[in-house]
């Protein structure tokens, strides 16, 4: 049976129509990082602290959006449009990028300081984008396993022509160009409650992530982990967020672990079906990995149907 994913009413099917190409393909370092969900769950919301840290997006986001009521489905639907960026037809892509685009047009407002913002700003699309990137990438090299500065730069490359279909100028090319862009931004970072609120909220409200909040808790103290030292210094992110060596072990393990567990129905799977090679293709070996793709030959393109 075919499954169909949603995101906010827009319909996908991973694994259909037959043959159509993703905007990456699968000897990728995209989906090779994009199908670990400890990757995703830590870089995910390290990503939104870094964000957080700016007034206007963190106006934005929580004055225009469903975070402030429900911050932890408004993260799982983030991550669906990554997935669908990532693994999905670039037809429907397109599709939805384009919806969020026309979402972001009409969010616009003041911070508590009076600075006026607009989701559509390129400054602010660029850090949105810059943080998700670092994020992803960062989490999966410390948490499931090692990327060398080639496969850092693969991934970022990976992701440009996502990027710029949200609008984004300048995409990241390394881990340089995100350095660079913080310290432009970090003069204007600054604590704030929300972003307390917003850990506190991940680690242990409601359980809609269907993990126990104990490994939630550890999920979160992890992305904080990963930022960097200036940025949790200005948030005030102290030693009552440090990971414990316990947790920074357990979370290893299990990164490592979903690297070989097959999810069938998830997105990569569906993806890979969808190009003709086995669902538990990305969860091989990457010497059987090469192999296949040594023998494999992207079939054609089938034509697309209403329901993608």
């Amino acid at each position: 049976m075919l499954k169909i994913d949603t995101y906010l009413g827009w319909k996908v099917a991973f694994a259909h129509p037959f043959g159509a190409p993703a905007f990456t393909g699968p000897a990728s370092v995209s989906w090779r990082v994009f199908k670990n969900p400890i990757a995703l769950s830590i870089g995910g919301v390290a990503a939104v602290l870094l964000e957080f840290a700016d007034a206007r997006i963190r106006s934005g986001v929580w004055e225009h959006s469903s975070y402030k009521a429900d911050p932890i489905g408004r993260s799982m639907r983030t991550g669906m449009a990554a997935m669908i960026g990532v693994y999905g037809p670039q037809a429907a892509a397109r599709r939805m990028i384009q919806g969020v685009t026309n979402m972001h047009a009409r969010v616009a407002g003041e911070t508590p300081k009076g600075e006026a913002y607009r989701a559509l700003d390129a400054e602010l699309l660029g850090w949105v984008s810059a943080t998700a990137t670092w994020g992803f990438v960062t989490a999966y090299d410390t948490f499931v396993a090692h990327l060398s500065e080639a496969e850092k730069r693969q991934f970022y490359a990976e992701g440009a022509p996502v990027a710029r279909l949200y609008g984004v100028h300048a995409p990241l090319t390394g881990d340089d160009d995100f350095t660079a862009m913080l310290e432009r931004l970090a003069p204007r970072f600054e604590p704030h409650p929300i972003v307390n609120e917003f850990i506190s909220i991940f680690a242990s409200g409601p359980g809609a992530l269907g993990m126990p909040k104990r490994l939630r808790r550890a999920i979160a103290h992890a992305s904080i982990s990963i930022l960097p030292q200036n940025v949790r210094d200005i948030l005030e992110l102290g030693p009552s967020y440090d990971l414990s060596p316990f947790w920074a072990s357990t979370l290893r393990v299990l990164g490592a672990a979903a690297e070989r567990v097959p999810i069938l129905d998830a997105p990569p799977a569906q993806a890979c079906r969808r190009l003709g090679l086995p669902g538990d293709f990305l969860y091989r070996s990457q010497a059987a990995q090469r192999r296949i793709l040594n023998t494999w030959t992207p079939p054609e393109p089938a034509v697309a149907v209403a329901a993608e």
